[in-house]
């Protein structure tokens, strides 16, 4: 087996923006992360091995990349086993499409050496799970990393793809090239380095948690312009809309435009199981009060008509709480309403 050690100088966000960030989708007291990427020679667990483990953590103030590569089949558990022992450190591991592919394999793997799995008690961040939302609001073409690579505007990719690395390895078995090896080994701290910056991504999940702070409000040509301070930096800046709504952000800052109905503005609701709604009120009710009315007059609400009305007055322009509650009702609604 291989070992390589080396720190990351650039490229990598820094640890306090990685253990913020992580929030939004874990709880934990002990953050010790570490970023990971398996390379293997097939999608079966059973009829490919692991060669290859690559491994981003935090030492001594720095990011620190390993790898650990086994030059033939032989040497998988080897290769295991030294990953295995490398985890015990950490609290959380971060990966892409990792719990669906990465970590299965590897604890069939673990289980086909009789070795025990490192995974019981590790929390566990897919960024491809996790980033699923940004998907039409970032108008993605697909959800694969290097999809969002190329959103990020990152450097073009120097090395060999996966699919590629499974004939290179093949052909390192026979030959024992160097050159082949740095190949497989600069697609996986490509792989690495990329998983980093995608990370950074997680800040526009904020969007969808409600973590954002109304700055200012005005009304202008029957337009609500709203506009939002973010906790963290967006890293590229976007923007999206329909007939119900546009939105722009760049760096912590969102801006929204919504029109206004006759100076009015629709309050939807994400429970609509628990409402009817009243067509010739245009306006939906809680069941526990429509069920006192005529049942030819009450529907039961749609994700679409699940809403009620309030007047955009300075009551409102001048009150962030009541921005809040209007913008944490809403808001969930109208990004879901976004196609690609």
């Amino acid at each position: 087996m291989i070992v390589k050690k080396m720190p990351i100088f650039q490229g990598f966000p820094d640890f306090e923006s990685v253990k913020n960030l992580s929030k939004y989708c874990i709880s934990c007291t002990d953050f010790r992360p570490v970023f990971y990427d398996i390379e293997t020679t097939g999608l079966s667990q059973y009829s490919s091995f692991l060669y290859l483990v690559g491994a981003v953590t935090y030492e001594d103030g720095q990011w620190i990349l390993y790898q650990w590569f086994g030059e033939n089949e032989s040497e998988e558990p080897e290769v295991l086993s030294a990953f295995s022992d490398f985890l015990t450190k950490d609290s959380v591991t971060i990966q892409y499409n990792g719990n669906r592919f990465d970590q299965p394999y590897l604890e069939t793997r673990f289980q086909v050496h009789n070795m025990s799995s490192p995974f019981p008690g590790l929390l566990s961040i897919d960024l491809y799970q996790v980033l699923k939302p940004c998907k039409d609001l970032l108008k993605l073409p697909g959800m694969k990393q290097p999809d969002l690579e190329v959103f990020l505007h990152l450097p073009s990719r120097l090395f060999c793809n996966g699919k590629d690395g499974i004939r290179c390895f093949h052909k390192y078995q026979k030959t024992h090239d160097t050159d082949i090896m740095q190949e497989l080994l600069g697609h996986n701290q490509e792989d690495l380095m990329g998983l980093g910056s995608v990370f950074r991504m997680l800040s526009y999940l904020c969007l969808y948690t409600g973590m954002y702070e109304p700055v200012h409000a005005e009304i202008s040509d029957d337009l609500l312009l709203l506009t939002l301070r973010l906790p963290h930096p967006l890293p590229v800046l976007f923007s999206n809309g329909n007939s119900q709504f546009y939105i722009t952000g760049e760096a912590d800052s969102l801006r929204l435009m919504i029109p206004l109905t006759g100076g009015r503005l629709r309050q939807y609701y994400a429970n609509y199981r628990d409402y009817d709604y009243i067509p010739t009120e245009d306006t939906a009710i809680p069941k526990s009060l429509s069920s006192y009315m005529d049942r030819s007059l009450r529907v039961p609400a749609r994700r679409d008509t699940c809403y009620t009305w309030f007047c955009c007055d300075e009551s409102f322009l001048s009150n962030t709480a009541k921005q809040m509650q209007y913008l944490r009702h809403t808001l969930p609604y109208l990004l879901s309403t976004l196609k690609k």
